[in-house]
C-alpha cells in the first residue's frame, strides 16, 4: 500500500514538505497526484516537485522550513482536505548570507490521499527587495 495512503490530510502535507525540502523531489512526488497543480509566490505555475526544487535552488544557496502549524480546515473529509501549512523560512542567500524568520503559508488541496493544488506564498521577494537597497523593513 502507498505510504501516503496511510497518513491523514495534515501528515500527508508535513511529510512531502519534509522529503520536498532534502531536496527530494523523486521522494516527494509520491505524496502528488499526476493532476497536480502548484502556484508559488508571484503566481509561477509549476506541475511537479522538481519545479518547486529547481526554482529554490535559484533563488536560495539552500532553504528549509520550520512548522508553526498545520491546520485542517473545517468540512474535510476522507475524500478532499485543505491543509494549511504556517512558518518561516531559513537558510542562506546564493551569496552565503544566512537568513531566518521569513514568513511563509502554503495551501493545499489533499483528494483520496494525494495532493492535488499547492500554493505558495512568502516573503522572500521582499526580503530580495531590501538587501538590493530597494525597500526598507
Amino acid at each position: 500500500m502507498n505510504e501516503a495512503k496511510l497518513l491523514g490530510p495534515k501528515e500527508i502535507v508535513e511529510e512531502f514538505l519534509r522529503i520536498i525540502m532534502i531536496p527530494d523531489p523523486e521522494g516527494a512526488r509520491a505524496f502528488t497526484s499526476p493532476e497536480l497543480r502548484i502556484r508559488f509566490t508571484g503566481g509561477r505555475a509549476m506541475r511537479d516537485p522538481s519545479e518547486c526544487s529547481a526554482f529554490n535552488a535559484g533563488r536560495y544557496a539552500w532553504v528549509k522550513k520550520r512548522f508553526e502549524q498545520t491546520d485542517l480546515v473545517a468540512g474535510a473529509t476522507d475524500d478532499e482536505a485543505i491543509v494549511y501549512n504556517i512558518g518561516t523560512l531559513y537558510g542562506e542567500w546564493p551569496d552565503g548570507t544566512p537568513f531566518e524568520g521569513n514568513r511563509y503559508v502554503d495551501r493545499y488541496v489533499v483528494k483520496q490521499g494525494k495532493i492535488v493544488q499547492m500554493d505558495v506564498w512568502n516573503d522572500s521577494a521582499e526580503r530580495m527587495l531590501v538587501r538590493a537597497g530597494l525597500a526598507t523593513l
